[in-house]
């Protein structure tokens, strides 16, 4: 599988990303391993998690991810050769449970930093990435932007120097930013130069058929700026796939077990979904594979993170690494594109 650097740095990582959210909430500890060993055999060696994961968070099960991860690894060993991603959470979201309500500032930092690798059984991060701003700013589902009171805000300063403190104390080895916006990185990679601190790698945001909106601003900062996107939800919470179409609520799926992940599910979205699902069905292509394809082919990509509940997603997922979509298609994916622009911010 093809691999591309990380940033400015050595890290080479597989186009394809594991995503792990699942794990101890849709995926026992087995599953889980399962789908590792099998990503592994892929040639995948970039897993993606993260502290607050599974996914709903909440506090029962708080870590768990993470968990399943380091048991394999404790079984598995080849942590050298692979990359393994966690973020720190920002504020808000609920999360009390985690640190009494988790911050952007240095005691947090190190605090979920190193519980992170307690939990991964390994005494280094590849990348470490912070899963959202500690300011007010337009993210998880929202292209507008409100000004708001954000004075008690952690300065980005104080955030990025934390990282250093991690960086120089050999814990981590690159760091990157998740739902962020083009003034968030660009700040970002103005204190770095300015500071003498750590350039930020990558960009985690969500980028799908139906959210583009990384294109509007984001994608040219990734090219001349070298901070490519790890792009997550790449089949929108399983939408694409065009299991949910006509109403459907398959048993087991995401969107019918938890109703909070409606990002997806407008009138406007539906309709745009069928119409992609159309253009894979009239060139005979499986409709995720599809989307995935594209996300694939994005010149600011630097992963693509997929995620699957059982193996047989995840080699579908799998194979559209070898999928080339032809400009026919490509056509009659922008030709909706422009029709039904970012019906899901």
């Amino acid at each position: 599988m093809e691999r591309r650097l990380l940033g400015d740095s050595d890290i080479a990582v597989s186009r394809l990303c594991l995503g792990t959210m699942t794990f101890g909430e849709q995926n026992s500890e087995s599953e889980a391993h399962a789908q590792l060993d099998r990503a592994l055999e892929a040639d995948i060696n970039f897993i993606d998690t993260a502290e607050m994961y599974p996914v709903p968070p909440k506090a029962e099960t708080q870590g768990l991810t993470e968990s399943y991860i380091g048991s394999w690894l404790k079984k598995r060993g080849k942590r050298d050769d692979l990359v393994i991603a966690s973020k720190v959470a920002g504020p808000g979201r609920n999360m009390d449970y985690l640190r009494g309500g988790p911050r952007l500032d240095r005691d947090n930092i190190h605090q979920a930093l190193d519980a992170s690798l307690k939990r991964l059984n390994t005494d280094y991060l590849d990348l470490y990435q912070l899963h959202w701003p500690d300011r007010q700013a337009n993210f998880f589902g929202k292209l507008g932007y409100t000004p708001a009171d954000d004075e008690n805000a952690t300065p980005l300063e104080e955030t990025l120097s934390a990282l250093k403190e991690l960086v120089d104390a050999g814990k981590v080895r690159t760091i990157g930013l998740s739902n962020e916006t083009p003034w968030g990185v660009m700040t970002c990679l103005r204190l770095a130069e300015t500071l003498g601190l750590p350039k930020v790698v990558s960009i985690q945001n969500p980028y799908n058929l139906l959210n583009r909106s990384y294109e509007i601003g984001l994608a040219e900062v990734s090219h001349r700026e070298n901070v490519g996107l790890l792009a997550y939800s790449p089949l929108a919470f399983g939408v694409l796939s065009g299991k949910y179409l006509g109403g459907l609520q398959p048993k087991g799926a995401r969107l019918t077990l938890f109703e909070r992940f409606q990002r997806y599910t407008s009138t406007l979205a539906e309709e745009a979904t069928w119409a992609y699902v159309d253009i894979a069905r009239r060139f005979e292509l499986d409709p995720a594979q599809m989307a995935l394809a594209y996300v694939n082919s994005r010149p600011f990509l630097t992963s693509n993170i997929i995620g699957a509940t059982t193996l047989e997603q995840l080699d579908s997922n799998i194979a559209s690494d070898a999928l080339v979509l032809s400009e026919e298609i490509l056509e009659a994916i922008e030709s909706v594109h422009q029709r039904l622009p970012n019906p899901s911010p």
